[in-house]
């Protein structure tokens, strides 16, 4: 298979180098086009299932450098949407970006580049959600984005569970142009820069076009923000989510690391109804020379605010290179190729590496703080420690990465039918190194045994000391596909008053995946840090059919239908069915059922045991202890790891709307949308594992219980589940209106809505008997799902001058409960966007303008430890910019 394909490859390649002139159809004939959502190619744009089209220059009037930064405010966007906000060196997908439509999760979102399938990120998005990184397309590269709103399985294959993102690159350029953007941020920070050069040709033969775009955005930390600069958000009504793990640190006795006499000779906390002693175990560092801040003491823990060291985006540079081109080859059949390249660096920084409970001291230790105080009731006793490695400094994260995309194919006609079939190969490789502020267990514990390094105090230790413990960390990871698709579509017979259309295809495709930390990592001698590995492949060859019926003269129905086999869990088939119908001339109805599928990504089929660092509230601990360590979100270490039993997930959707064109200037959408799935594949969540099973000691490590307090969380068991399924329905509404005036120049306006009805997870629980329950979570309106988001715009354009006014609005919704199940209400959010264009010179144009325009902050969430909840918000802030296009 392998070497047919090559050879295909190569003959498409020679045929691109000649030059012979394409058939174009008749001017008399009418121009049939292929549409997202369907193979077939038609004479309209608008079929029977709902297509939102972003132009070039909609993007442009986003004031959007990178396709996120666009794609984030369409109304159908949701939860799961993420751009490199929020990158710090605890995330695991530094620099990645993705969209999740419907709020059904980006890893349901299917993105495609030209109607094909694209590789996903070498790393995993919160170690679970594999996504294809938006970050890898260039802005200047795009002539269109098409959104298609429902489900198309049938049509395009696994994840296409929400929908579609086709992104369409640029064909349309002849001669030479040269761009140029530079922005900056009202609050500072995040300072762009972007240049492109674009050049290309076209004739009766071909065209070809290309594109070399530079980019670089400055990064943003955490204090750059007053409302954001710090973990301690009491002064806003929040969370005291500073670190448990401070410098010096806090001193911590494990029950089984001491003796029973040290144990009694331990202060008591409390005494239990039952008259069990509770032994008090943790006691802020106030010993020797280097102290423990009062300030920063809280509930005898010595604590350590991360905030101002973290970056909140990280610094970005990417140099990307774009061709796409089509040459005839002979009558009737022509060629066609396109090739990306891409080098992306990323900074990353976080603060000190923190560690609980990793390390120890033995109580005969010179370096004990009780040393010297034979008396004291810890003297002599063997310790652990809370304590963040401030004395080697921020962990500090470079992230090289490489983005490579080659297609090459050929179409043509066959008596009346027309063919096409192509080759993809795309690889994204990243190489991830930490320089900076990771401490290596192994060598610190060393250090400590030997009396090298005293960890209680660090204005002691020497330099020599310190980089003995501090190490450098290496990750890899790469993605590769390689695929070979055909179709053949045309029209089998007369029906009616037109002829059955059908298309008829074959994909196979071969994925792998390769995610790899060193051998520190692997060995368990990293603490502090997340990192992921993963390593699988897989093969799957998939055959499809569609076929367009016009039943009537206004009637027009669409049924695919499509059959994958996966080569490691099985296969699956897929229908759908639609039809369109204009019952009057400016009136269409459409409406679209289906079934659609998402395979277990490779990371959730593979994933090793990895290590990540939830914030878990104990509420089964603080009802009893009330103590601000449980009763708080506090770090805990979490294993987390594939499995390889997961089936895939199943989603049924529906769609149904109507459009009006009341005129030629007014038209109006209105569509209801409709998603039930299955087999839902989620990581459990270090926190519902806490909440469901705290008593379970396969899924939650804990120190021994004191009477009736259980002891405290010392590691929690995850992974991956297929586990109950999702509900979700809502409304689209889409109003366009042109106005054009005599004096006052055209204006159009826009309006998009997206409300949901409904967002029900199903979750599968155990009751106390261990026999399983349905429990039905509402959602819609809480965390991170406002149950309604909608974008009013207006455009005007006089003479040389054309301008545009947006308005982006996401709903209020309720935060996560805090420990005593209560729910705080986030304010909406409304921002603008303007900007104004000046296109009276020759071959220039000039345009300044603001993203939003009047620097709203990002409403206050209370259960983020920053108060800012980066899913939904930006807090970028006020975005102002002048950018010039210059065509020779």
């Amino acid at each position: 298979m392998k070497k047919g394909i090559t050879l295909i490859a190569s003959a498409v390649s020679i045929a691109l180098l000649g030059g012979a002139s394409p058939s174009y159809a008749n001017e008399n004939e009418v121009e049939r086009i292929e549409v997202t959502g369907s193979h077939i190619k038609r004479s309209d744009l608008e079929g029977p299932s709902p297509i939102q089209t972003i132009s070039a220059g909609d993007l442009a009037a986003t004031g959007s450098t990178d396709l996120i930064g666009a794609l984030q405010k369409l109304p159908v966007a949701g939860a799961g949407t993420f751009s490199t906000q929020g990158n710090s060196s605890d995330d695991t997908a530094n620099g990645g970006s993705s969209v999740a439509l419907r709020g059904l999760g980006a890893s349901s979102t299917l993105v495609l580049i030209n109607g094909r399938r694209v590789a996903v990120s070498p790393f995993a998005k919160d170690i679970e959600t594999s996504f294809v990184d938006l970050n890898t397309i260039p802005v200047s590269s795009v002539k269109r984005i098409d959104v298609l709103k429902d489900g198309a399985s049938a049509t395009y294959g696994s994840d296409a569970v929400a929908g579609v993102i086709n992104i369409v690159l640029r064909d349309d350029i002849d001669g030479f142009e040269v761009a140029g953007k530079i922005s900056d941020t009202a609050d500072g920070g995040a300072e762009e820069e972007n240049f492109t050069l674009l050049w290309g040709s076209s004739t009766d033969k071909g065209h070809h076009n290309f594109s070399l775009d530079y980019f670089k955005r400055g990064d943003v930390f955490y204090a750059d923000r007053d409302y954001a600069s710090t973990a301690d958000q009491r002064f806003r009504g929040g969370n005291n989510a500073l670190s448990s793990s401070g410098i010096p640190g806090s001193i911590e006795v494990v029950r089984d690391r001491v003796t029973d006499a040290q144990w009694e000779g331990l202060e008591v906390a409390r005494v239990e109804d039952d008259g069990t002693i509770v032994r008090k175990t943790l006691y802020a560092d106030v010993f020797g020379n280097d102290k423990c801040p009062t300030d920063l003491i809280i509930g005898d823990i010595c604590r350590y605010d991360y905030a101002p060291h973290m970056t909140l985006i990280p610094s970005t540079e990417r140099i990307s290179f774009n061709y796409n081109g089509v040459q005839e080859i002979t009558d009737g059949i022509e060629g066609f190729a396109e090739f990306s390249a891409q080098h992306t660096s990323t900074f990353i920084q976080g603060a000190a590496s923190p560690s609980f409970t990793e390390l120890f001291m033995d109580g005969d230790n010179p370096n004990h703080p009780l040393a010297d105080q034979p008396d004291h009731f810890l003297h002599g006793v063997n310790i652990s420690m809370r304590r963040r490695t401030v004395d080697i400094g921020n962990r500090k994260k470079d992230v090289d990465s490489e983005y490579y995309r080659a297609v090459m194919g050929m179409r043509g006609e066959f008596k009346e039918w027309d063919w096409e079939f192509a080759y993809s190969s795309i690889r994204s490789s990243a190489v991830e190194k930490g320089f900076d502020g990771f401490p290596n267990k192994l060598r610190a514990q060393a250090a400590i045994d030997s009396g090298e390094w005293n960890p209680f105090e660090p204005s002691q230790n020497s330099q020599a000391a310190l980089d003995k413990i501090e190490t450098t960390t290496t990750r890899y990871g790469a993605s590769t596909m390689q695929s070979f698709d055909a179709t053949i579509s045309g029209e089998l017979f007369e029906f009616g008053d037109g002829y059955v259309a059908a298309a008829f295809g074959l994909e196979h495709r071969y994925e792998k995946i390769e995610d790899n930390p060193d051998s520190q990592y692997l060995n368990g001698e990293i603490f502090g840090t997340e990192a992921t590995q993963a390593n699988g492949d897989r093969d799957n060859t998939a055959i499809f059919a569609e076929f367009n019926v016009p039943a009537t003269e206004n009637l027009e129905l669409q049924l695919a239908l499509r059959h994958e086999d996966y080569s490691d869990f099985g296969n699956t088939t897929d229908p759908k069915v639609a039809f369109r119908w204009t019952p009057l001339e400016e009136i269409v109805v459409r409406g679209s059922w289906g079934t659609a599928f998402r395979a277990p990504s490779l990371v959730q089929l593979h994933l090793g045991k990895t290590e990540e660092s939830p914030s878990v509230i104990d509420r089964d601990r603080c009802k009893i202890t009330k103590d601000p360590l449980d009763c708080e979100p506090f770090e805990y270490t979490a294993d987390v790891a594939g499995n390889k039993a997961l089936q895939p997930e199943e989603s049924t959707n529906y769609n149904l709307g109507v459009i009006w064109q009341a005129s030629d200037e007014f038209s109006i959408g209105l569509d209801y949308w409709n998603y039930d799935q299955d087999n839902l594949i989620k990581k459990i969540g270090a926190q519902d594992i806490v909440d469901c099973c705290g008593d379970d000691s396969s899924l939650v490590i804990r120190d021994p219980s004191t009477g009736g307090t259980p002891g405290r969380i010392r590691r929690i068991k995850d992974t991956f589940v297929n586990i109950g399924g999702r509900k979700t329905d809502g409304i689209d509404i889409d109003l366009e209106y042109r106005l054009p005036t005599q004096d006052m120049g055209e204006f159009k306006f826009g309006y998009n809505v997206t409300y949901v009805m409904s967002y029900d997870e199903e979750l599968v629980q155990n009751d106390a008997n261990g026999n399983p329950l349905t429990v039905i979570e509402d959602e819609n309106g809480e965390y991170q799902h406002p149950d309604m988001r909608w974008n009013a715009r207006v455009d005007w354009a006089l003479d040389d001058w054309v301008a545009n006014f947006s308005v982006n609005y996401i709903d209020s919704y309720n935060d996560l409960a805090d420990s005593d199940g209560n729910k705080f209400k986030i304010d909406s959010w409304t921002t603008i966007d303007t900007s104004v264009t000046y296109i009276g010179y020759e071959q220039l144009t000039l345009t300044v303008g603001a993203s939003n325009l009047t620097n709203e902050e990002a409403p206050f969430a209370p259960s983020e430890t920053m108060g800012v909840d980066n899913k939904t918000h930006s807090i970028l802030g006020r975005q102002a910019y002048l950018k010039f296009a210059y065509k020779f």
